[in-house]
């Protein structure tokens, strides 16, 4: 019986072959999309709107800890997959050992930071003395299961690097749906809050951590690489830190500046932070088949560039755009007409009208300009893919400062309406700047194969 292949990026058609790399990964993140929403909707509904509101301050800081995980496997991934493209197997093998080995640590590091730490990152946001006591339980347990989000994560970039796209989103489905069951088990059954969405949380990611190393390890044995493989090994590491490195401290920005915004929508009283929480997660889940396009994209440009064919990065760029233009049109109807009702699964209706209203005037305002994000995620993989990382740097930092800048300034003057404005403001500025680099073409000299090459001789 013969085993169906992943899409192939650097001979099969562009279009088709993005599609279908692409599908997996948007179905397998809105599933990881799953593990907070659910949380959410449980945490609302059953434990009441001050939980929802100290799960999602508590988000915001999580979220730098995904940040620092997703910057680390963007330098892993643009260079085992160019490696990948250049048919370089015995450097990709080595490079992907590496890459696990070097996460681990960094994830038991963090670990330590964050248990010790907790307390004083919620003060400096200015958390409410109300939900202090929830957001720091949460925030504990989250610190412990560090170092399987971090596994998950690399994996996933690795996976995503090969072409292999379907393997994450088994993973994905499994921990999902494990997730929601242990949700309803330890809150509803056994009362324990938000305590019992964490450990559910926890307990799902380590699984799915867990599984997707064991297969990634296997699935390895398939390669046949010329002369021995090392599982550490110091050249590869200054490589992947090549782009790493600034992707995590791009990524860690970002990260504080959500929490900057977070600290604003503090300021403002538990039903805007309530309302924020709740329009947040359907954000996410609304711009992540975007960010997802974008990633692909990435892949697609990164193999490309790897096998010495430029050419194909524009037809693959293409059909991002388009695909982008697809989804956000149908994203726009689906929030207006049914926004209201979205907003009103995470909270009971009765009590938290003011909340739904905050929940929906955010929604409203930002859904109208995904298409400006979409567009710039698509030019931006194409930046990252291509290792052109200082640019792709400058246009993300540009658009999460200019919104730190323009909520906090434009706060004086329309309130907490400044927030959910300053989101289109930062694509814009983002969008500029990535779209000028691209109309350049020096992104096309940028292969990180080369010093490979160099290392070697």
């Amino acid at each position: 019986m013969s085993k169906r292949k992943p899409p192939d990026m650097i001979n099969g058609n562009p279009t088709s072959s993005l599609v279908l790399f692409t599908l997996p990964i948007i179905l397998g993140n809105l599933f990881q999309q799953l593990y907070n929403i659910v949380d959410s909707i449980v945490v609302g509904r059953c434990v009441g709107g001050d939980a929802l509101a100290a799960v999602g301050t508590s988000s915001s800081i999580t979220f730098l800890f995904i940040a620092i995980a997703t910057g680390s496997s963007i330098g892993s991934s643009v260079v085992i997959s160019q490696l990948y493209g250049a048919k370089q197997l015995k450097e990709m093998m080595t490079s992907i050992y590496t890459a696990i080995i070097a996460i681990v640590v960094i994830a038991l590091v963090l670990t330590g930071i964050g248990v010790l730490l907790n307390g004083s990152i919620l003060r400096l946001m200015n958390t409410p003395h109300k939900l202090f006591g929830d957001a720091s339980v949460y925030l504990h347990i989250y610190f412990l299961g560090l170092v399987f989000l971090f596994l998950y994560n690399i994996t996933n970039a690795i996976f995503n690097a090969l072409g292999e796209s379907k393997i994450p989103l088994l993973f994905l489905s499994f921990s999902s749906i494990l997730n929601i069951v242990l949700d309803l088990l330890f809150v509803i059954r056994y009362g324990q809050g938000v305590a019992g969405v964490a450990w559910a949380t926890l307990i799902s990611q380590a699984l799915a951590a867990v599984f997707s190393v064991t297969v990634l390890l296997v699935r390895l044995r398939r390669f046949k690489a010329e002369g021995p493989i090392s599982y550490f090994d110091l050249g590869a590491f200054q490589r992947m830190c090549k782009i790493a490195l600034p992707s995590t401290l791009q990524q860690s920005i970002v990260s504080f500046g959500t929490v900057a915004v977070q600290s604003l929508v503090n300021t403002f009283g538990s039903v805007v932070m309530a309302g924020y929480a709740a329009a947040t997660k359907i954000d996410n889940i609304a711009i992540n088949p975007m960010v997802n396009i974008g990633n692909a994209v990435s892949t697609f440009t990164a193999q490309n560039i790897g096998a010495n064919k430029p050419e194909r990065v524009r037809k693959g760029y293409r059909a991002g755009i388009l695909m982008n233009a697809v989804i956000c049109g149908a994203l726009l109807i689906l929030v207006f007409l049914f926004g209201d009702k979205i907003i009103g699964i995470f909270m009971d209706t009765g009590e938290s009208a003011a909340s739904i209203a905050v929940g929906v005037k955010y929604i409203h305002v930002v859904s109208i300009f995904y298409f400006v994000m979409g567009f710039m995620n698509a030019t931006n993989g194409v930046l990252r893919g291509s290792g052109d990382i200082r640019y792709f740097m400058l246009s993300t930092l540009v658009n999460f400062s200019s919104r730190v800048i323009f909520a906090y300034t434009l706060s004086i003057f329309i309130a907490e309406h400044a927030i959910w404005w300053s989101i289109p403001i930062g694509w814009a500025l983002g969008l500029i700047i990535s779209r000028v680099r691209y109309g350049t073409g020096k992104w096309k000299t940028k292969s990180l194969v080369d010093d490979c090459h160099e290392s070697e001789d």
